[in-house]
Order: structure tokens, then sequence, then C-alpha cells
């Protein structure tokens, strides 16, 4: 498959790993890119921006194809140093970044002067028009289905995808609720020129996360997630523990606020169920995607599994349904 964002970034594929904090490290990124599709390292889950140099390094020690590293800026009580990392990743010499969260402007324009190509993460069409207008080469369009941040919106990716596809002229992927060929499909059908998976990649083998969080992904329908921080207007999708059950019971009563929750969601929390397994300490990232993840393959299993699965459907079903 050849399109505008195979062609961009020099990958086989038109599927995208996005940037996934204490997931997106160099063995699970490198893996994606040698399967023929673009992985992205997540520039915050490096301590430093000086760590985060090594780990470009130690990507490229196992990878001579294309990568990324995602930068994602958010309000938080003690902002870390965007802008050391910023130039972390410049005199690294990558070209591909993800952007995601607040005001990106400053970021973009420094990337896009240093000739690196931006894919801004969004949630609705208009942010996504205002990321064009900033100067970005593509747009994530992410659906309410996804994992992390969906927006305030509620909308779906059999809406949103279409809808930005309409209003934008540069490239979009589709991102939340996709985990295999079907879903790369539809989402070609519905004007994306790839999809941005995240939860798929985390039960793959190459991941470095425990294996208790990886079986629960399995184990897991599409309706074992919980939506928190909705009363806060900063909505995310994790997935469905005691200790979301917990976040979501505190937050429901009318004079709740994050203070209330900030022991149970800290970020130090969510590190300790991904690196130690012990699900019920903290929040772990999931989407709906996690109903349609039945097993553990490899990354190039994956990969290669997702197209051909939707290469059967562009040569068998859909001619057929045409008659």
């Amino acid at each position: 498959m050849r399109n505008r964002f195979t062609e961009m970034f020099g990958v086989e594929h038109p599927v995208m790993m996005g940037g996934m904090q204490w997931v997106g490290r160099a063995p699970l990124v490198a893996a994606v890119a040698e399967a023929g599709a673009l992985g992205v390292l997540t520039a915050l889950t490096q301590p430093t921006p000086e760590d985060l140099t090594k780990e470009i390094a130690a990507t490229r020690e196992r990878t001579d194809k294309p990568f990324g590293v995602n930068l994602t800026i958010l309000p938080t009580m003690k902002p870390p140093p965007y802008a050391e990392y910023r130039q972390a990743i410049i005199e690294a010499g990558i070209t591909i970044v993800e952007t995601a969260g607040h005001k990106p402007q400053e970021h973009v324009d420094d990337f896009k002067a240093n000739g690196v190509k931006v894919i801004h993460k969004c949630t609705a069409v208009r942010h996504a028009l205002s990321a064009q207008r900033m100067g970005v080469d593509v747009i994530s369009i992410d659906g309410f289905e996804c994992a992390g941040h969906p927006g305030e919106d509620d909308i779906g990716g059999l809406i949103l995808i279409p809808a930005a596809a309409d209003a934008l002229d540069i490239p979009i992927i589709a991102s939340g609720g996709i985990a295999d060929g079907r879903g790369l499909v539809a989402a070609l059908a519905l004007g994306a020129e790839g999809v941005n998976m995240g939860t798929r990649f985390l039960a793959t083998q190459e991941c470095q996360i425990h294996t208790n969080v990886k079986d629960r992904i399995v184990a897991s329908s599409e309706r074992d997630t919980n939506l928190i921080f909705r009363n806060l207007h900063n909505t995310a999708r994790v997935g469905k523990n005691s200790v979301s059950d917990e976040v979501v019971d505190i937050l429901s009563k009318p004079e709740a606020e994050f203070q209330d929750v900030a022991h149970l969601v800290a970020g130090a929390r969510g590190k300790n169920v991904m690196e130690e397994g012990d699900l019920d300490n903290g929040l772990y990232w999931a989407g709906m995607a996690q109903g349609l993840i039945h097993d553990i393959p490899t990354v190039r299993e994956l990969v290669d599994r997702i197209m051909a699965e939707a290469r059967s459907i562009s040569a068998n079903r859909l001619p057929g349904l045409l008659g």
C-alpha cells in the first residue's frame, strides 16, 4: 500500500504506533520500524533530555528505518523542560515528531524550521483546523474509542474521520478503536491515509510492560474501560480496575476536586503498574480496541497480519459485494 502517509515518512505500511507514556521505548519502536510501520519513542518517558538522546541512539542501533519521537505538552504542576526535550530531538537528527496537547505552536515552529515533519494529535475537527493553520504536516484524529484523552465531544471515529477528511487539506491518520486489518480498510475508506494504534501494540512480545497488563488487555472486552476526569473537563480513558473504579466513584460527587484523587492517579503508580504488573496499584491506559485483541504476537506478526487481512478484504470481500 502506497499513499501520502507512506511516501511522506518513508515507511512500507500505513500503520503507526503512537507515542505512549512508559511504553514508547527503543525495543518496541525499533521492532515496529523493522516491521515496516512507523514507531514513535515517547520523549517524556525518559527522565531527562539527555536520556532521550541515549534512547534515540539505542533505537538506531536496532534499526536503520524511519521512526519518530512524541512530545506531549500538557498542563502540570511541575512542567518538564519541553524546550530542552525539543532541542534534544532536533540535535539527534529526528525528522518525524508526533505532538499532542495544548498550544504547541512554539514547538511546531521550531521543528518545522529544522526540517522536522510534524504529526499532531487532535480529538476534534476544529482543533485539527487550528493545527493545520499552525503548519503541521499530518493530523492524527483521535476518536472517542481511544485510550488516553479523547476530548470532551464524544465523537466516534465513524463520524470524526470523514468529517476531518472533508475539512482538512493535509493528510489525516485515524486513531482510536483500531486493532486489525478491518480497522485499517475502514479508516482508508473513510478518508484517512493510515492508522495510529496504541492499545494493540501494548499486547505484543516486544512491548516492555509487565505480562499481567498484556494478559488483562487480552482478557478484557470493549466495555472494560473507565472514563475518568469527566467533571474536570479533562476526560481520560483508562483500563477498568479497582483504582479507576474508585476514581470514577470519588469524582461522581458534585463537590469533588482533583486533589481528592491525586494520590490514586499519580504517574509513579501508573509506571509501577506497567513495570511491576500490580494491576490494582494504579491506572493503566487502554482503549476500547482491547475488545478486538485476543493474542500477544510479535510486532512483525501483528503488522504482517494486519496488512494481509486488509489486502484480503480489499481484494475479495469488497469486490464481491459490488457484484
